[in-house]
Order: C-alpha cells, then sequence, then structure tokens
C-alpha cells in the first residue's frame, strides 16, 4: 500500500499520508514517498499550488517512536533521519496544510513546514516530546518560536500539552478554523486562487517572506527590494499590469 496517495486537479495537487493504521505516523519510509511526491509536483509546470492532508482523524500523530526507540546517540546521528524533513521545507510552490485531528510532535512540525495551516475544528496541535525525554527535532523549537512567540513557545514545548485548533488559531499557529466537514475544501479553495497568480511572483513572494525569519530587517529589506525589480523582467509583470489597466482577468504564464 502506497504511504502517500497524490490527487491532481490541475491547477492544484492534494498530497495525502496514508498510514491510517498508525496515524499517520511519520516513519522514514513515509517521509521518503512524501518527499518524492512534493518535489515532483513542485517541478510540474502544470501544478500552482499543493494542499497537504491526512485523514480526518490524524493529519501526522509524530514520528514512528517504534523505529527510534532504542538507538543510541551516535547511531541516530549517523543515520541522520531528519536530513530529508528539510526537503519539504525546500518546496518553492505554496503548501498548504489541511489538518484535521491529531497534529502531534512531527506531525506539528511538518505542519508547520507547510506555509498556511487550516485547520479543522477537530485538530489537535502540540509538540510532545518533553515527555519521552526528547526535544523537537524537525524544527519545532525554531518554527513554533516564530510562529507564536517565546513565551507561548515554551509554554507548549516545556509543558507537553495539547492544544486545541482555537488554541492554535488564537495563538497565530493556524490561519483559520473550519467545521469538520470543510477543512479540505476550504483549503483547496484557498490553493486555486493563489493558483491563479503569478507562478514566479508567488516563489517571490515566498521567498521574500521565509527570508523575514532568518535575516535581519534591513537584509530582509534589501532581498525584498531584489526580487522585487526581478520581476519587472518577466512577461507576468506585464500580463499583470496591463490587465489591470484595461480592468480584465491576468492571465498568468509563468514566464
Amino acid at each position: 500500500m502506497p504511504l502517500i496517495l497524490v490527487h491532481r486537479e490541475e491547477p492544484i495537487a492534494v498530497v495525502q499520508l496514508n498510514r491510517p493504521e498508525a496515524l499517520n505516523a511519520l516513519s522514514p519510509a513515509l517521509m521518503q514517498e512524501l518527499v518524492a511526491a512534493l518535489e515532483s509536483l513542485d517541478g510540474d509546470p502544470k501544478i500552482r499550488a499543493i494542499v497537504l492532508t491526512g485523514s480526518e482523524k490524524s493529519f501526522a500523530a509524530g514520528a514512528d517512536i517504534k523505529e527510534m526507540a532504542s538507538l543510541t546517540a551516535a547511531e541516530i546521528k549517523k543515520e541522520n533521519p531528519l536530513a530529508v524533513w528539510d526537503r519539504v521545507a525546500a518546496v518553492k510552490k505554496p503548501l498548504i496544510a489541511a489538518v484535521s485531528g491529531f497534529a502531534l510532535g512531527g506531525g506539528c512540525e511538518l505542519s508547520m513546514m507547510c506555509d498556511i495551516i487550516i485547520a479543522s475544528e477537530t485538530a489537535k496541535f502540540g509538540q510532545l516530546e518533553i515527555n519521552l525525554g526528547i526535544i523537537p527535532g524537525a524544527g519545532g523549537t525554531q518554527r513554533l518560536t516564530h510562529a507564536i512567540g517565546k513565551s507561548k513557545a515554551m509554554e507548549w514545548i516545556l509543558s507537553g500539552n495539547i492544544y486545541s485548533a482555537e488554541e492554535a488559531l488564537k495563538a497565530g499557529l493556524v490561519s483559520k478554523v473550519t467545521p469538520a466537514a470543510e477543512y479540505l475544501n476550504e483549503a483547496k479553495k484557498l490553493a486555486l486562487k493563489i493558483a491563479e497568480k503569478s507562478p514566479i511572483a508567488l516563489a517571490a513572494a515566498k521567498k521574500a517572506i521565509l527570508a523575514s525569519l532568518d535575516s535581519p530587517l534591513t537584509e530582509g529589506l534589501q532581498r525584498e527590494r531584489e526580487l522585487f525589480y526581478q520581476l519587472f523582467d518577466t512577461e507576468d509583470q506585464k500580463e499583470g499590469m496591463q490587465a489591470f489597466m484595461e480592468k480584465r482577468k491576468p492571465c498568468f504564464k509563468g514566464s
């Protein structure tokens, strides 16, 4: 059985974690399949935005503890199982997490690697690693702090508590909370709206926003300005501004 299902609905695609018997626990095999699917879609010009989801019961209930419980520090460092996770964050196209049920530990970290999180009212978020005698290792201490601030991130990570979708929304972790029956359609609707825009401008906007997380303000502003100027050499910029002046909908081609 494939661990990842890909549903193409051009100009978007839905990538679904498919390990229901383990609540979509993020085994190394699943992560390899996930990265392969995302990178393939990232290179496909017919796909302009991607939705990542799990099941109604569980987006992803964390890493597969059984596969790492007996490892020593030297063994896990040598295996470096988290290195492949970086490739999820490197996807250039807009990536929307549609989260229902559990998004715990690595599942919470995976959702934060996406650009936007749309949550079902049933969603449960948390970094539970402290309960296992470890800490988040796939970016949880960093991305959660950027998302909700130091004090809240400290509370979430040090307590190992689970938080509701509404609490995650209030903290700033998720963009929107919907009824359980609507979360995936809401994410797909947003993906379709994004997919109407210029692919080149989308990639530039994503790059500029992410730069703000890693750079001082002055460097981020300079990077934004460089990307802004570069877009004036694209056909999409000419089309977008011409369409605006002609009061019509632009037809972006990604060139």
